[in-house]
C-alpha cells in the first residue's frame, strides 16, 4: 500500500515538473524616455524586447518608456523601492536629489573623454551598488553615458568665459554651481522645455549632448556650439532586490552578463553617435543625422583648464557637501575609488 502511494506521489510530482519549469517571472520595466533618442530606440528597447529569447531565462518582459508611464524620471528610485516596476532606467542627474551619490562619477570636469569616464564608472560601481541596495532595495545592474554635455548658445561666443552674464540652461546642481562660478545665471529646465526657451530668449545658452541637441533640433534656435564636454550625463539600470532574489544564482549571473553586454554596446554606440552628431550640428560630413550649420567655437587651452580646475574648486566641493548630509564619509570613499582612478587626492 505504502509503495503504491509513493509511486503515485512520484508520478504526480513528475507530472507537475513541466508546469513548474514553465512558470515565468514577470518583469515590469520602465526604460528611458522616448525623447532619449537613438540609444533608447536602437539599443535599449530591442534589448528588453529580446531579453527572454537571448538569455533563455524564464521571464516575461513588459517594457514601457518612462515618458509613456506618467511617472517622472526624478522618481525612479522611489518607483523601484515601492515595487511598482521591477527594472527601471536610472537617469543619474535626475535622481541625484534623492541620492547624491549617483553623481559621484559625473562631476563637472571629472571626465574629459570616454576613456576616463569608463574608468571612473568602473571605480565607483561597487560603492553605488552597495548604497542602492541598502537604501533603496535596488541592485545596480549597469551604467552608460548619453555623451559629452556640450554648450549651445544663441548669442555669439568665442570662448567659454563669454557665458558671463548669460542665462544658461543646466540640469543638475553640479552644472549650476559651475556656470554660476563663471558668472552666468544657471536656469534649471527639463530637456523638453529647452527648445522653446532658447527660441523665446528665456535662456541664452544650454547644455546637453550633441546627439540630444540634434534629435531635438536645438540648432534651429541656437547659433554657436562649443564642443567641450562638461559632464557625460550618466544613465543606468536598477532591479528591485525582491525581484532579483526570485532568480537562482546562475540565473542572476546570466541576467547580469546580459546587462554588462548592453553597457559595453552602448558605450561604443554613444561614442560613435557623439562624433557624428558634432559633425551634423556643424554641417560637416560624415553625417546621417539632421544636418545644421552652427558656428563652431574653437576649444582653447584656457577653456580646458577652466573645466579641469572646476572639478577640484567647484564641482567636487559642491557634491561633497550634498552627499555628506545623507552618506557621511562619502568624500573619503570617493577619493579611494574615483579619485584614485583619475589621480585626485
Amino acid at each position: 500500500m505504502k509503495t503504491r502511494i509513493a509511486l503515485a506521489l512520484s508520478a504526480l510530482c513528475l507530472a507537475c515538473a513541466p508546469a513548474l519549469a514553465q512558470t515565468k517571472i514577470k518583469l515590469k520595466v520602465m526604460g528611458q524616455p522616448l525623447a532619449g533618442g537613438m540609444i533608447q530606440k536602437h539599443r535599449e528597447q530591442p534589448f528588453f524586447e529580446t531579453l527572454a529569447a537571448k538569455t533563455g531565462l524564464p521571464i516575461e518582459v513588459d517594457y514601457k518608456p518612462q515618458d509613456t508611464t506618467g511617472i517622472k524620471d526624478t522618481e525612479a528610485l522611489r518607483v523601484l523601492d515601492s515595487g511598482l516596476f521591477d527594472i527601471v532606467a536610472l537617469r543619474m542627474a535626475q535622481i541625484s536629489r534623492d541620492e547624491p551619490l549617483t553623481m559621484g562619477f559625473d562631476l563637472v570636469g571629472l571626465n574629459p573623454d570616454y576613456k576616463t569616464a569608463r574608468a571612473t564608472t568602473k571605480a565607483y560601481f561597487e560603492t553605488l551598488d552597495k548604497r542602492l541596495q541598502s537604501r533603496y532595495q535596488t541592485k545596480f545592474l549597469g551604467v552608460w553615458p548619453a555623451g559629452p554635455q556640450v554648450l549651445f548658445c544663441k548669442k555669439p561666443i568665442t570662448k567659454l568665459a563669454d557665458v558671463k552674464g548669460l542665462k544658461v540652461r543646466v540640469f543638475d546642481q553640479n552644472s549650476a554651481k559651475f556656470f554660476q562660478h563663471l558668472g552666468a545665471t544657471p536656469i534649471p529646465l527639463a530637456f523638453g522645455e529647452v527648445h522653446q526657451s532658447l527660441s523665446l530668449g528665456v535662456v541664452d545658452c544650454a547644455i546637453t549632448s550633441a546627439l540630444s541637441a540634434n534629435s531635438a533640433s536645438w540648432p534651429e534656435v541656437s547659433t554657436h556650439m562649443l564642443p567641450l564636454g562638461f559632464q557625460f550625463a550618466m544613465n543606468g539600470y536598477g532591479i528591485s532586490l525582491a525581484t532579483w532574489k526570485k532568480f537562482t544564482p546562475a540565473q542572476q549571473a546570466t541576467l547580469q552578463t546580459a546587462f554588462t553586454n548592453l553597457d559595453n554596446d552602448i558605450w561604443k554606440y554613444s561614442e560613435e553617435l557623439s562624433a557624428e552628431a558634432v559633425n551634423c550640428n556643424l554641417g560637416k560630413d560624415p553625417c546621417t543625422l539632421k544636418k545644421f550649420k552652427l558656428v563652431e567655437v574653437p576649444v582653447t587651452a584656457a577653456d580646458v583648464t577652466i573645466v579641469r580646475d572646476a572639478m577640484r574648486d567647484v564641482s567636487l566641493p559642491t557634491w561633497s557637501e550634498a552627499c555628506e548630509k545623507t552618506a557621511k564619509g562619502c568624500t573619503d570613499e570617493w577619493k579611494k575609488t574615483v579619485g584614485a582612478a583619475v589621480g585626485v587626492k
